[in-house]
């Protein structure tokens, strides 16, 4: 869009629907979220909301929808002051809200959390099943999210589970969308149809406000971008006058570099390896078809897969969440396919997808979760072998949030006192100054900001300098060409291709998860 015909467009056809001004936010004791910010959001727009992880952006849309309270300033919604009680209120404007963590019940079917509030009614007004039913399956097929309709979503993965929550809100024709990081789960392939989507919402005068860390979904999809810097707005300005490095830069204060960063090793000896792994569902399924991987010293090999593919179940044989009915699983030479959970972390550290559930414990302190593994494995964090050093301790959480940047008020304050992506920083943190030969990354930068992931990247690749043997899994193919030796292809539960990342591209890599056509496995 050309600066006139942006100029055009807020000049002459667009008019405020919300405006929030001075908005101030202060979490006790005295960590100051939001200070000042101003914001408009402007009929038939899409608005993106950037920032680093604890700018302020989700804090922003959630003092909006209802969910926290402000301590000063106001928001006016269509010109009249409005302050919601609660999410239902919001709603019931037409104002709907993707959060970046799971809200949905897990004893109910897909389908049954996208109608939530929304159910047709047949006769003496009882839900209309089978009508629902087939809405819920006709935008899955829509959107190609590979999801089943009366899967009860306690049984599903993080993606599938954030795909619900977008179809919750693309079932439902709001008036003001607010989607805080929707894409961290899609393949590109699913992305431009989304993309899609929302673009005719706002053109059909819908204003939705976009949260995302990948710049360049920002850039293709905003009309305008407003950046947050430690609680403070830097700025509003047209997507048509700014590029990624500028908004990177005014995100974090710093130049950020965005190119691949790794380089070509030669890889040692063989750290990890999974032989001829298969895995069946209780009714016989195939989860995993005679998996093969290898992972050598200094390497960085990628798993790429639309979710739901055995993503998953590939993590929990690893882990040992799930044993196999076939195959091995070595570390160091070591056979660990009947090994304890415990026994395994001597040999394996890990970070998985789901942070809240999997990854911490949210009712602990900070320093609790940054000591957690390393407390049993590490001699020094204990005396007599039982009593914690909590010296040691404290200096261990202290290094922790100083390499990662954690932004937190203090170590003992609870875990859900953070926000999601500094959350992620305590996991990573904690398990990558782990001293096991072989590292699992599950998702590992997701909801992380630009800097962060750079930074998160670095550590990754000065780990497999140590001769580290890594498994990264991640749904952004951009993450997986930038830092990876080698990229391997899972689909329906087989590894369908073993590519040298700098030998393929991302549209192959694209097709052979949608595909599964095999190619140099």
């Amino acid at each position: 869009m050309s600066e006139m015909t942006e100029s055009v467009r807020r000049d002459d056809n667009l008019t405020s629907l919300i405006e929030i001004n001075h908005l101030v936010k202060i979490f006790p004791p005295n960590v100051v979220a939001l200070n000042d910010v101003s914001v408009d959001f402007q009929e038939g727009e899409i608005h993106a909301i950037v920032g680093e992880n604890g700018a302020g952006k989700s804090t922003l849309m959630k003092i909006l929808y209802g969910m926290i309270p402000a301590d000063s300033g106001e928001i006016l919604y269509r010109g009249k002051p409005i302050r919601f009680a609660n999410p239902g209120e919001a709603i019931r404007s037409k104002i709907g809200m993707v959060h970046q963590e799971i809200l949905l019940i897990p004893q109910y079917t897909v389908w049954e959390n996208v109608i939530l509030g929304m159910e047709p009614l047949g006769k003496f007004n009882r839900i209309h099943r089978d009508l629902a039913r087939k809405q819920v399956q006709d935008r899955i097929d829509e959107f190609q999210f590979n999801l089943d309709p009366d899967a009860k979503v306690e049984d599903l993965s993080v993606a599938a589970r954030q795909k619900v929550e977008i179809l919750k809100l693309l079932y439902r024709d709001v008036t003001f969308l607010i989607l805080d990081e929707p894409t961290a789960v899609l393949t590109p392939q699913e992305i431009p149809q989304l993309f899609d989507e929302l673009r005719r919402l706002r053109n059909n005068g819908h204003t939705i406000a976009f949260i995302s860390h990948h710049l360049d979904e920002v850039l293709e999809l905003s009309d305008r971008i407003s950046v947050l810097r430690k609680g403070k707005k830097v700025a509003t300005i047209p997507a048509s006058q700014t590029s990624e490095s500028l908004l990177a830069e005014m995100m974090v204060g710093r130049e950020v570099v965005f190119e691949s960063i790794k380089e070509t090793v030669r890889p040692g000896k063989l750290i990890f390896r999974l032989q001829n792994i298969r895995l069946q569902s209780p009714n016989k399924k195939k989860l995993l078809d005679d998996v093969n991987i290898e992972v050598k010293a200094g390497e960085i090999v990628g798993i790429a897969g639309v979710e739901g593919n055995g993503q998953l179940e590939l993590v929990e044989v690893i882990t040992g969440l799930a044993t196999p009915d076939q195959g091995q699983l070595l570390i160091n030479g070591v056979n660990l396919t009947k090994a304890s959970i415990l026994e395994r972390r001597k040999y394996m550290a890990f970070v998985p997808q789901d942070r809240a559930l999997m990854g911490s414990c949210l009712n602990a302190s900070i320093k609790e979760n940054l000591i957690m593994t390393h407390y049993k494995l590490n001699p020094e964090f204990t005396r007599h072998g039982h009593i914690l050093n909590d010296k040691k301790s404290t200096e261990f959480a202290y290094e922790i949030r100083e390499k990662f940047d954690i932004q937190l008020h203090s170590i003992e304050d609870e875990m859900k006192s953070l926000s999601g992506g500094n959350q992620q920083k305590v996991i990573l943190g904690r398990e990558l100054l782990l001293s096991a030969p072989f590292i699992l990354l599950d998702q590992p930068t997701r909801g992380l900001d630009v800097g962060s992931i750079e930074y998160v990247h670095q550590q990754i690749i000065r780990m497999s300098k140590e001769n580290r043997a890594i498994l990264l899994l991640s749904s952004d193919l951009e993450e997986l060409f930038r830092i990876t030796d080698r990229i391997l292809v899972l689909h329906r539960g087989q590894i369908v291709a073993n590519l040298i990342t700098n030998e393929t591209n991302i549209n192959e890599v694209g097709y052979l998860m949608l595909e599964g056509a095999a190619h140099g496995a």
